[in-house]
């Protein structure tokens, strides 16, 4: 049975959020894509589904518990409330 992190975000700072995301992305050696109002972060993790993360909405990623992905991608949710909002919660 898989384990799966849910979220819903808004993001005020857009454009800074971005630009720290990538950098972080780089940082950790995932792939980071911007398409319209979302950016998509891909690891290099078996199992692990890729994080989407809209600027005002909701969405899911299944990371089985992977690690360093599952914890990355926790930190990476929770840094979106210095640029807006969010609420993260996962399989219990």
């Amino acid at each position: 049975m898989g384990h799966t992190l849910y979220y819903t975000t808004r993001v005020e700072k857009w454009g800074e959020f971005k630009e720290f995301l990538q950098r972080v992305c780089e940082g950790v050696g995932y792939f980071f894509e911007v398409s319209g109002e979302c950016v998509t972060v891909t690891p290099d993790c078996p199992l692990v589904e890729p994080l989407r993360i809209p600027r005002d909405g909701e969405g899911f990623a299944k990371t089985n518990l992977v690690e360093p992905c599952h914890s990355i991608y926790l930190l990476v949710l929770h840094s979106v409330s210095s640029f807006g909002s969010v609420e993260v919660w996962e399989d219990s």
